[in-house]
This record gives structure tokens, C-alpha cells and sequence, in this order.
């Protein structure tokens, strides 16, 4: 009886596990003709490993020697600035490498409350909070705010993290093309008939360079009942006279009413977003933005060293002012010997090549010439428009650049990318 018991036991189970091993199976068959369309799209991303701090120069695994680097988003060379390392140093000394919680339970430090205080005196708003990322900046604002009775409108070409957290909310969604005003304006009067209209945009767009035009933005918004949301990511601590962002250089500071922006860019380059506007937004976040409430707090380091960036650029504008010169060098440069750069005026500089996989073998052969550059094609940018974005920073020399162009012609006219 137990033998008979124990062997019906054991074949009433086979099967289960014969089901769950074929599904796996299916799985990996799947998983893996994923990847080989990839591969054979010539959109294969490979992580190259840098074995150095991040700065002008790298060192990069299997590559002797320097590396110039072109491709961060370290704008104004702070990631590896001695003071602020001091600073992260310092603050994880007096408390510690971790809270081990959230905000709202035992993650609240004095640190993140300053720091909360001085990016809200920064921007010149009422209030600030932090998040792990803008991206989780990004995906904890809709929801909290909009609701059914709300309209969300959005530029086609905002960052990701912009799309997919205004997925998550319930408001009415409108998509305008890209910087085309008269497009905006035909959906803000559609959009006429909600509670809420909530006009979102990038104020520098990532994978072109191009600037949003925000005075004309702000003029509609005002004229249709509108609030205005900027991700400044790739604007915070670089753009605008004292580097406080394209609002900042477009003069409509008092007329943007909400930015989100990250600390991982301009600001240290280590981690860690903000959404910064009205008080009473901000308190509101604080009690449902899911990002927010249930990720931990930034750990202690991370907080030092934006600080200590943010003291330094409120200090002085000196290393603000440097960017423009050395932005407009290589794009003179580039489309002086034939190379279309996409954008204007922004130290993001596509460089324009169609093809992903001519994106991609350029890029390799730039890193046999010493720069650190990386191809760009779909699904990170539209197909037939892949690229090779270049980014300047504030400590890049002049030497720099003309070594970096110098090499583009030389790849380029070795696989036939220039006229």
C-alpha cells in the first residue's frame, strides 16, 4: 500500500516537471532568436568595461594606454572633482553607507533634507524631493497627480522614463509632434474640456541635442489654462547663464511649474532624481508616489556629493561659462569637413549616420584611435536614423576636441560616411 502510494506520488509529479522543463526550453528558444535578430540588425549593444575613475581620460579593459572620453554625460567634469569625492567621503563617514529603509519609515537623514531644501533654492521653487533616479522622478509624478479628469500633453520624442510614467497614469493622453507649436496648440484646445491640462516636454532633448522652445510653450500654456512640466536632465548645472537649465536660458523660470532632473548627469554623475515645484505638489508626493515610497533613500554618499556640486555651481558660474566655447569648436569642426551633427548649440552632438551598423563599426574604430564614443540605433533612436552621439564636457581641452574630430575623419573616410 505505501509502495503503490509513493510510486503514484512520483509519477503524478514527472510530468509536472517534464512541463516545466519544456517550458523553459521554449523560453530560451525564444529568448535566443530574440537576440540573434538583434545581433543580425547590427544594434547589438556591448558593454565596454572602464577600469579608471570617470573623466576626459579613461582606462579601458583591453585597451592599453589612455582614452579620451566623448560619450558621458559628465558635463562639467565633477564626477571625479576632488571636493565632492571629499564630500561623498565625508558623508558616508557620518552616516554610513545606507539607511537600509524608505523615506517615510527610518530613511530620512538630515543630509536629504538639505539637500531637498538646496535644489529647491537652486531652481528658485517652493519645495524639492528625491528619488533613486529621474527615471523613477518620472514615473512617480502622473500617476500622483493626474487623475480621469486630467489631460496629459507630450512632445513624441520625450524620454522614455517621460512615456512610460505618463502610461501609468489615468489622465487623457495627447502626443504633439516634435517642437511643432501649432501641433500643441491644436490639442491644447481639444483638450480644452478636462480638469487639468499638463503640457510635458524635455527641456534638451538626449538623442538629438535640440532645445525645447520653451518661451512658446509657456505662451500657449498661458493662454489655454495650462501647467507646464521640464525634465532639465540634460540641462540642469550646464544651460542657462548660472547653469539652472533651459528655463533658465529661455527666460521663463517664474513660468514653468514643475521640473524633474537628475543627479546623475551634471550633478556628480553618481545616482539619484528630484521633481522640485509648488509645496504642496512635493507633500503630495510624498504620500503616493510609489517610486518614492517604495524604494530606499539615497544612500549618504551619493547625497555628499551632489551638495557639495550644487555649492559649487551656486559659488560661481565659472565652469558654466566655459561649455559654449568648446561645444561650438567641434560642431564647426565636424560639419566643416562634411559630418551632418544634429541639434544646435547643445554640448550633445549626434553625429548623423543612418546606418546602425555603420554606427557601430565607426565607433569601434574610433576606440582603435583612443576615443571612447558609442553608436546609437533603434530601439534607442527611430531606425535609419542611427548616430553616434558625442557629448562635450567643461574639461575637455581644445587639444581634446581637434584630436576627437581628427579622428571622425579618419573613420570616416575610411568607411565612406563622408562626401
Amino acid at each position: 500500500m505505501w509502495a503503490g502510494g509513493f510510486w503514484r506520488a512520483v509519477l503524478s509529479r514527472a510530468p509536472c516537471g517534464s512541463r516545466a522543463q519544456s517550458a523553459v526550453a521554449q523560453l530560451r528558444g525564444i529568448l535566443e532568436g530574440e537576440l540573434e535578430g538583434i545581433r543580425a540588425a547590427g544594434t547589438w549593444k556591448s558593454e565596454r568595461i572602464i577600469t579608471s575613475r570617470q573623466g576626459p581620460y579613461i582606462h579601458v579593459d583591453g585597451v592599453s594606454g589612455g582614452i579620451l572620453n566623448f560619450c558621458a554625460n559628465n558635463y562639467l567634469g565633477l564626477s571625479s572633482h576632488p571636493e565632492v569625492i571629499q564630500a561623498g567621503l565625508q558623508a558616508m563617514e557620518e552616516f554610513g553607507a545606507g539607511l537600509s529603509s524608505v523615506r517615510f519609515i527610518c530613511g530620512t537623514q538630515s543630509i536629504h533634507k538639505n539637500l531637498e531644501a538646496k535644489i529647491a533654492r537652486f531652481h528658485q521653487r517652493e519645495d524639492a524631493i528625491l528619488y533613486p533616479s529621474c527615471f523613477d522622478a518620472n514615473a512617480g509624478l502622473f500617476e500622483a497627480l493626474l487623475t480621469p479628469e486630467d489631460a496629459v500633453l507630450s512632445d513624441e520624442l520625450n524620454h522614455a522614463s517621460i512615456i512610460d510614467g505618463i502610461r501609468l497614469c489615468r489622465a487623457h493622453k495627447y502626443r504633439y509632434c516634435h517642437l511643432d507649436m501649432a501641433d500643441l496648440e491644436a490639442k491644447l484646445q481639444e483638450a480644452q474640456k478636462h480638469r487639468l491640462r499638463l503640457v510635458a516636454t524635455d527641456g534638451a532633448f538626449s538623442m538629438d541635442g535640440d532645445i525645447a522652445p520653451l518661451q512658446e510653450i509657456c505662451r500657449l500654456a498661458s493662454q489655454y489654462g495650462a501647467l507646464v512640466f521640464v525634465d532639465e536632465s540634460h540641462a540642469t548645472g550646464f544651460l542657462g547663464p548660472t547653469g539652472r537649465g533651459t528655463d533658465e536660458l529661455l527666460g521663463v523660470m517664474d513660468q514653468v511649474t514643475i521640473i524633474n532632473s537628475t543627479l546623475g548627469k551634471a550633478l556628480g554623475g553618481a545616482s539619484g532624481g528630484y521633481t522640485t515645484g509648488p509645496g504642496p505638489l512635493v507633500s503630495l508626493l510624498r504620500q503616493r508616489s510609489r517610486p518614492y515610497l517604495f524604494s530606499n533613500s539615497l544612500p549618504p554618499a551619493v547625497v555628499g556629493c551632489a551638495s557639495k556640486v550644487l555649492d559649487l555651481l551656486m559659488g560661481s558660474s565659472t565652469i558654466v561659462q566655459s561649455m559654449a566655447a568648446k561645444t561650438q569648436r567641434f560642431r564647426t569642426k565636424m560639419e566643416a569637413a562634411g559630418f551632418t551633427i544634429s541639434g544646435a548649440s547643445h554640448p550633445i552632438c549626434p553625429v548623423m549616420l543612418g546606418d546602425a551598423q555603420l554606427a557601430s563599426r565607426m565607433a569601434d574604430d574610433m576606440l582603435k584611435r583612443g576615443i571612447f564614443v558609442i553608436g546609437f540605433s533603434y530601439p534607442v533612436v527611430p531606425k535609419g536614423k542611427a548616430r553616434i552621439r558625442v557629448q562635450i564636457s567643461a574639461v575637455h581641452s581644445e587639444e581634446d576636441i581637434d584630436r576627437c574630430v581628427e579622428a571622425f575623419v579618419e573613420v570616416g573616410w575610411s568607411h565612406g560616411a563622408l562626401p
